[in-house]
């Protein structure tokens, strides 16, 4: 047990934002906690990390947080930087101060050790290398430079000021300096916000490989499901633990409440049927002890309570066009898109009914095309049109930022003055605006709030064609699956970008690809996509392999079509791979260990020339072990994706 609070709650004034909270943090689990927006999510994480305290209760409840030693916690703060003169190369290299002291505390002690070798110097130079070591000491610069390239930033950018970036930039760079200091317990809201991608992809491997514990609250249900081994939910203010991935506790949260659903229903029936024999039987005086054994049977029943009802309170919204298209709504040739130097250039015909789903890199013009559809922009060459009767409803992500000083019941009724207000107040009860929460004012409401509103609007007016930017960002799990069934029922064309991997899974049926140089167009789903990027790969690899300077694009294509139309053979393939790789971990770790051990040997405790060379070689064995535990991680994957 590293971290444990029990029977915790909070409280801010006369709110109870948690209570009854038991919450465990063992060795290196990955944990996810999840619930609605507003249940206490991020109160959790912000109690754990000591920016919170508990609240007392006048109880004899055992109430209290126990740590085992003094972990260190790491917790992602939305903060200015103390200094925006500095480089980010300095801000960020801050993060490997713990380990640059003891590099030059292990560099006095050899020292030391050269005048005075004795017991203690030795013992206190072997506690701090196995410290030194544990935190990476011998390999942080490779990793550094690993980080700061998957998070999109260049050579160039560490030399830059922290002023010159962006809000997100920002957010990115406070982000890689906490994953670079390795707190014993790293605390994440949203980490996967401001991210593409291959960027999330990225995180999910190094936060499964991470050696320490994560507690993660996230809406992306993807990358949940890839990284964690733990879910807690927070559910009317309290928690309760689930093994496995998000898809686990969806499936185990599902089976309890069916079962205990079916075991109330089986107690009440038969505490019914002795409820029926004693009163036909009470006033029978040669049956009044067999009443009486009925009722203490009844008694003596352990009670089976009623499960909770799902908190699944989501908006819902049944709509339809006003009008239909014709089969061709948008035509797109060699659109050039961007602000001052073309983003991409693009091609695409989007037919009616189809699904269009947006993926690419932070910077590649996503947004940017949108823009340009709806005519914010400007194209900066080719052209594009839509076809007869296209009726477009178009969200932004600023909507989330929208304000006003109007109540949500004006603001909604200044946009549609003409209909009554028993349906204005419909309108908004499908979007959770019911009762006194229509008389908020819109510069009250939170940012999922007010993408809700902005959504009303856009269905009201029933558009044929959607164009979304990113309509997922701030909304809980079950707003997500709101909207995505909504989408899937929509029977209008829709063109949308979005981060969350799920979402574009289940709701799109082609795929538009920004990368870097080009977009691609690809005419089916997420999936199919994935498992095309698998076969693409690993069919080149493969073929540069055993074909090596034949170039041909006909022997290309054949040994492209030989995997696609044989998994099995790839999929064998890929785990003799894993297989020599595993192997080769086990001889590189073994290969440490006895380094490891030659550090405590006691000939050596004085030979410093040798206790030099040592060090080096295992850094040498750490860089190898790193690489050889990303290349089997990046094996699972691919085979993950051919299962």
């Amino acid at each position: 047990m590293l971290y444990k609070i029990n029977n915790g709650a909070v409280r801010f004034g006369a709110e109870t934002i948690l209570e009854n909270i038991n919450f465990e943090i063992r060795d290196t689990e990955k944990i996810a906690v999840v619930g609605r927006n507003g249940g206490g999510k991020t109160t959790l994480l912000k109690l754990i990390a000591g920016e919170v305290d508990l609240s007392k209760r006048d109880s004899d409840e055992d109430i209290y947080i126990a740590k085992a030693g003094k972990p260190e916690i790491g917790y992602l703060k939305q903060t200015a930087f103390e200094d925006d003169t500095i480089s980010m190369e300095r801000e960020v290299r801050k993060a490997f101060q713990t380990i640059l002291d003891m590099k030059a505390k292990m560099e006095q002690l050899v020292h030391i050790m050269e005048q005075d070798n004795s017991e203690q110097n030795i013992q206190a130079y072997t506690n701090l290398e196995e410290r030194f070591n544990y935190l990476g000491g011998y390999y942080f610069e490779k990793e550094y430079e690993v980080v700061i390239k998957k998070f999109g930033f260049t050579e160039d950018d560490k030399k830059k000021p922290l002023s010159d970036f962006s809000g997100g930039q920002r957010t990115k760079i406070a982000f890689i300096k906490l994953l670079l200091s390795k707190p014993d317990i790293l605390l994440l809201d949203e980490p996967t916000n401001h991210l593409d991608v291959s960027t999330v992809e990225w995180l999910e491997e190094y936060l499964k490989s991470y050696k320490r514990a994560v507690v993660i609250v996230s809406h992306d249900r993807m990358f949940l499901d890839k990284v964690v081994d733990v879910v807690y939910e927070i559910e009317y203010k309290t928690s309760k633990r689930y093994p496995g991935n998000y898809t686990d506790f969806v499936n185990r949260k599902r089976e309890n409440w069916e079962k205990q659903l079916k075991d109330y229903t089986a107690q009440q029936k038969e505490i019914e049927r002795l409820n029926t024999i004693v009163e036909k039987y009470k006033n029978t005086p040669t049956k009044v002890a067999m009443t009486r054994s009925k009722l203490k049977q009844i008694e003596h029943m352990d009670k089976i309570e009623a499960p909770d009802r799902y908190d699944l309170k989501a908006f819902h919204a049944s709509f339809m066009p006003r009008e239909e298209t014709g089969n061709d709504v948008l035509s797109v040739r060699n659109l050039e898109i961007g602000y001052d130097n073309v983003l991409s250039k693009v091609s695409i015909d989007i037919k009616k009914g189809k699904k269009v789903g947006i993926l690419g890199g932070n910077g590649l013009g996503k947004s940017t095309f949108l823009k340009t559809l709806v005519k914010q922009l400007d194209p900066l060459g080719g052209d594009f049109s839509f076809g007869v009767h296209v009726q477009i409803g178009y969200f932004d992500q600023q909507m989330a930022q929208y304000t006003s000083e109007k109540t949500v019941l004006d603001d909604y009724w200044d946009e549609f003055p003409n209909l009554m207000q028993q349906e204005i107040r419909s309108d908004l009860g499908a979007f959770l605006f019911s009762q006194d929460e229509v008389f908020k004012k819109v510069s009250m409401l939170s940012g999922g709030e007010k993408v809700r509103l902005a959504l009303c609007r856009i269905f009201k007016r029933r558009p044929n064609f959607l164009i979304l930017d990113e309509p997922t960002n701030h909304m809980d799990i079950v707003g997500k699956e709101a909207l995505e069934a909504m989408l899937k029922a929509y029977t209008g064309t829709v063109l949308f970008v979005s981060h969350d991997r799920y979402f574009i899974k289940e709701v799109a049926d082609h795929l538009l690809v920004f990368e870097q140089g080009e977009v691609k167009y690809y005419p089916y789903g997420y999936e199919e996509y994935m498992e095309d990027i698998a076969k693409r790969k690993e069919g080149m690899d493969d073929f540069s392999n055993e074909n090596t300077g034949v170039n041909q694009l006909s022997d290309i294509n054949s040994a492209k079509e030989k995997y696609r139309n044989n998994p099995g053979k790839e999929k064998a393939k890929k785990e003799r791979k894993i297989k020599k790789i595993e192997e080769l971990i086990k001889e590189c770790e073994d290969r440490i260990e006895y380094l490891n051990n030659d550090l405590s040997n006691s000939d050596y405790a004085s030979d410093y020339i040798k206790l030099d060379e040592i060090h080096k070689n295992i850094s040498k064995e750490e860089e190898e072990l790193l690489a050889y535990m990303e290349e089997w991680d990046q094996l699972q994957l691919e085979i993950e994706s051919l299962d």
